[in-house]
């Protein structure tokens, strides 16, 4: 089974594209976003940090976010937590001036922090403070007072290196099958993605709820309904469309874009141009 198992892209740049958010162009000029690669020491583990500072907004802002099948570590003056695999959208209000330092765990990369089942903790948000007790509210601490947001990340991977994770095989096999599901937009099946991993469907199924926190068959769903997100608003036919990523019909893929965006396919794409 290992000959057959794709790599995961070494020393792989952090990719610009905003994925996962819904309209994010709009007021773009508000906000200064970037993305950070981690230190060769936690890359096993954590595929990027990401940033957002905000000054002085005339009126509050309300992004909304089509989740990765990823877990995020989130730390801003209104929370300070871990989030599971978030099935449905979610969003953040900003007002004012303030700033986001996150942690996006490879899938599969928070599970020699956690020591179990990573599906415990899908749909829910976990406190840093009450996960690591005073040595986690001590580091909330420190990236709330830390003015230079590439100083407040060197505190968190100082952090996370100081837990003392543990590289683990099977983490790396299932990243490079998301990483797979995420950049082959023709792959749209389960049995598909299973073949091409050298397990059986349901090996496959444990290995997902066990180290992504959730279903193969959700993964393959939520990266076409990204792909999707950036292609609508590009004047395709949306039954064109459904059939290129791997849903029934237009109707399918007009259901799940609208529960996970929010809006149908056709507003999105009016309201995007």
């Amino acid at each position: 089974m290992a000959a057959m198992m794709p790599r995961l892209t070494q020393a792989r740049l952090v990719e610009t594209r905003q994925r996962g958010w819904v309209d994010p162009y709009a007021g773009l000029d508000a906000f200064d976003f970037f993305r950070q690669a981690p230190s060769a020491e936690i890359a096993a583990f954590v595929e990027h940090f990401w940033v957002v500072t905000w000054t002085d907004l005339a009126q509050p802002y309300e992004q909304r976010i089509v989740s990765h099948p990823t877990v995020n570590m989130t730390i801003t003056t209104d929370f300070h937590q871990f989030a599971g695999v978030i099935k449905g959208g979610f969003s953040y209000t900003m007002r004012g001036s303030g700033r986001v330092l996150g942690t996006r765990f490879r899938p599969g990369g928070f599970r020699p922090f956690l020591g179990g089942p990573v599906s415990q903790w899908t749909d829910r948000f976990v406190e840093i403070g009450e996960m690591y007790g005073a040595a986690g509210a001590s580091l909330v601490e420190q990236v709330l007072a830390e003015p230079d947001a590439r100083d407040a990340i060197g505190l968190v991977e100082r952090f996370l290196l100081s837990l003392g994770p543990e590289r683990d095989p099977l983490a790396e096999e299932v990243a490079a099958l998301v990483e797979m599901a995420e950049n082959e937009v023709s792959l749209t099946r389960v049995d598909e993605l299973a073949a091409r991993s050298g397990r059986s469907v349901r090996s496959l199924q444990r290995l997902f709820r066990d180290y992504v926190g959730i279903g193969p068959k959700w993964v393959i769903r939520r990266f076409r309904l990204h792909e999707a997100a950036e292609r609508v608003y590009e004047g395709l036919d949306l039954a064109t469309l459904a059939v290129e990523l791997g849903y029934t019909d237009q109707a399918h893929l007009t259901r799940d874009f609208t529960a996970a965006v929010g809006m149908p396919p056709a507003a999105y794409a009016r309201r995007r141009g």
